[in-house]
C-alpha cells in the first residue's frame, strides 16, 4: 500500500516537552504596571502581538518534532528476480507469414497473426524472465533488446507488420543477432525460441554456423515450423490438394535444435502452436525466487522548512515588539 508513514514515530513523545519545562520553571516576579489611559490601545495591540508569538512558536516545535519523527511516501512495491532467464523470441517476418492457412476457431487466418495471439499469451506468463525480441527477412533486426518490461514486448510484437524488413528469409542472421543480445548478459540461463515457415535463402551468415556460435554461448534453441502443410482448396468446380508448407525446411530446423540441446515442433494450425509455447513453457519453467523493495521518499525537508518559516514570522514579531 503507497502513503505516508513515520520511521520515528516514537519522537512525537517530546510534543509536550515545552509545557513540562514551562511548569517546571520557578515563576517571575511580575513587575508594578502603570496604566495610562491614552496608551491603553497600544498595550492592547502588543498582547495581540504576544499572543500571535506565542502560537506561530508552538507550530514550529510541532513542525520541527513531525520532522524529527522522519515522514516518509511509500510507492508500489517493485519485484526483482534475481535468478532470472534470459530468453530471445526470434520471429520470421518474411512475405510467407501472409499465408492463410492456420486454423483458428473454425477459420483460417494468416500465420503472422496466428503468431501475435499465441506468443502473446506466452510473454504474460513469463514473468521473472528477461525477454527481448527478434526479427529476421532479408536480415536480421533486434526490434527489442532484453528487458523485463514484457508489456512493451507484447505492444511491439502486436504492432509488426509483414514487408518490415523484406520479403525473404534470413535465419542464420537471425540466430547470430540473437546470440550477440545473449553475450553482454550474465544470465545463468539462455534460451533462444525461433519460428519459422520457410528456408533460409538470405543473410550472411549460415544457419548451422549461427547454431554452432549460440552453443558456444551456452544457448537452447527451440525451434517451430509453422504452415498448416497439405489442405483443400475451393476452385470453381473442383477441389485440389496444395501443401502450402512446401518452403519449410524442416531438417534445418530439426538441426539447429539438436546442435544446441533444444527440441523441434512443428505446427500446423493455432491449437498446435499454443500447445508448442506451452511445452517450451513447462520445458523452462520460470524461477519462482523473488526479491521485493518499496521505493520511499524522505519529506522531512518540508515540516522543517515550515519551521524555519515560522520561527522567523516569530523573531519579526518579537523585534517589532521590542
Amino acid at each position: 500500500m503507497t502513503g505516508f508513514t513515520f520511521e520515528w514515530w516514537w519522537m512525537f513523545a517530546a510534543l509536550p516537552l515545552p509545557i513540562i519545562a514551562y511548569r517546571l520553571m520557578p515563576a517571575q516576579s511580575s513587575s508594578v504596571r502603570v496604566t495610562l489611559p491614552h496608551i491603553d490601545s497600544a498595550s492592547t495591540i502588543a498582547n495581540r502581538r504576544d499572543t500571535v508569538g506565542k502560537v506561530l512558536a508552538v507550530m514550529a516545535w510541532i513542525c520541527l518534532v513531525t520532522a524529527s519523527a522522519r515522514p516518509v511516501w511509500y510507492d508500489e512495491p517493485i519485484t526483482v528476480y534475481p535468478k532470472h532467464r534470459d530468453m530471445m523470441l526470434v520471429i520470421d517476418l518474411s512475405y510467407s507469414m501472409a499465408q492463410e492457412d492456420m486454423l483458428f476457431d473454425g477459420e483460417y487466418i494468416d500465420r503472422l497473426s496466428t503468431v501475435k495471439r499465441v506468443v502473446s499469451d506466452f510473454i504474460q506468463q513469463r514473468e521473472g524472465d528477461r525477454l527481448g525480441l527478434v526479427y529476421f527477412a532479408d536480415h536480421a533486426y533486434l526490434q527489442t533488446p532484453l528487458t523485463f518490461d514484457h508489456q512493451a514486448i507484447e505492444t511491439q510484437l502486436n504492432q509488426t507488420v509483414l514487408k518490415l524488413i523484406g520479403t525473404q528469409t534470413a535465419i542464420g542472421d537471425g540466430i547470430g543477432l540473437a546470440t550477440k543480445t545473449f553475450i553482454d548478459g550474465d544470465a545463468p540461463q539462455r534460451v533462444m525460441i525461433l519460428l519459422s515457415d520457410g528456408s533460409n535463402n538470405a543473410g550472411v551468415l549460415d544457419p548451422m554456423e549461427a547454431a554452432e556460435i549460440a552453443k558456444k554461448n551456452n544457448t537452447i534453441i527451440y525451434t517451430v515450423g509453422i504452415g498448416a502443410g497439405e489442405m483443400q482448396v475451393r476452385e470453381f468446380f473442383m477441389t485440389r490438394t496444395v501443401n502450402t508448407a512446401e518452403d519449410l525446411d524442416e531438417r534445418a530446423l530439426i538441426d539447429i535444435a539438436k546442435r544446441t540441446g533444444g527440441q523441434y515442433f512443428r505446427a500446423r494450425n493455432a491449437k498446435e502452436l499454443s500447445t508448442i509455447y506451452d511445452t517450451i513453457n513447462a520445458l523452462q519453467p520460470v524461477q519462482q525466487a523473488t526479491q521485493s523493495w518499496r521505493p520511499k521518499t524522505e519529506w522531512f525537508f518540508v515540516p522543517t522548512f515550515i519551521a524555519l518559516l515560522l520561527l522567523a514570522m516569530t523573531l519579526m514579531i518579537r523585534r517589532s515588539h521590542v
